[in-house]
């Protein structure tokens, strides 16, 4: 490239012009003005690509604890025996809401996209302020209890008995909860925890009531009983920036995708 830049500056002064000597191919001036080294511009690059994102990083991150969001994650299993429990962890960053919807009794599909099958037992769902034994009630449900609301849809209907388009399955809203780590618990809906029965509200260490006889089953009387399986399939959904600790971490979610945006940037910047 130098030899033909400096072919092309003979032919344009032609004879009658002198060249100024600075310009010629053998100045080590022209030599720097022409061509800077590829390791240097390479390091400006990585520079600029480092500082700019920097100041993306730095200008969005505050955003995070105001940003409004919302976030499920899918839970399947099976109980062995009536009398099991399911115990999970949330923690809420920031004042949210939170929704428990159940799939095992009538089916259907969860928030992954998996289709559940009708046939599991019905369940008891409950929120809990704190963690362990000392967790404090704020709700809990199921359709043996006169609180109950109904899951269905977006859960499916079974026939129990002679009974069509049972539900058994839970939704459960919570509005407004501040920030703070609480537990989620699914027993079935028989094995009831007797924080249910207290007031004030009781705690998750004070036991159960245990009305299903050793049995998965639902009845529409003493004659007319459907034999349940033991699984069950809960969604939790969280938003206003409240991740579920244990299965999912939303704001993991946004700052993955803040990284990719930023990875394309700096393609952008190398092209």
């Amino acid at each position: 490239m130098e030899e033909e830049i400096g072919s092309e500056a003979h032919r344009e002064t032609g004879s009658t012009k002198r060249q100024d000597p600075s310009l010629t191919h053998a100045s080590p001036l022209f030599r720097t003005q022409a061509k800077e080294p590829s390791s240097r511009i390479l390091r400006r690059k990585v520079a600029m690509q480092i500082m700019t994102r920097s100041v993306v990083i730095a200008c969005l991150l505050p955003l995070l604890g105001v940003l409004s969001f919302a976030a499920t994650i899918s839970k399947t299993g099976t109980f062995g025996t009536p009398e099991d429990t399911e115990t999970l962890t949330l923690t809420l960053t920031s004042t949210g809401d939170v929704t428990l919807q159940t799939y095992g009794f009538g089916g259907g599909t969860n928030a992954a996209g998996t289709l559940i099958s009708a046939g599991g037992f019905d369940p008891f769902v409950g929120l809990f302020s704190g963690t362990g034994s000392s967790a404090t009630l704020i709700n809990g449900t199921s359709d043996v209890l006169s609180n109950y609301t109904s899951g269905c849809p977006p859960a499916g209907t079974v026939t129990v008995g002679g009974l069509k388009n049972q539900c058994g399955d839970v939704t459960l809203q919570f509005n407004g909860l501040p920030a703070g780590i609480y537990t989620v618990l699914l027993t079935d809906g028989e094995y009831i925890p007797n924080a249910v029965f207290e007031t004030p509200a009781g705690q998750l260490g004070d036991g159960f009531t245990d009305l299903t006889a050793g049995v998965f089953q639902t009845c529409e009387d003493a004659n007319n009983c459907n034999t349940d399986s033991g699984a069950w399939a809960l969604d939790i959904t969280t938003a206003a920036g409240s991740p579920a600790a244990e299965p999912g971490d939303t704001a993991v979610l946004l700052l993955s995708g803040l990284v990719l945006v930023l990875g394309r940037f700096g393609e952008r910047l190398r092209k």
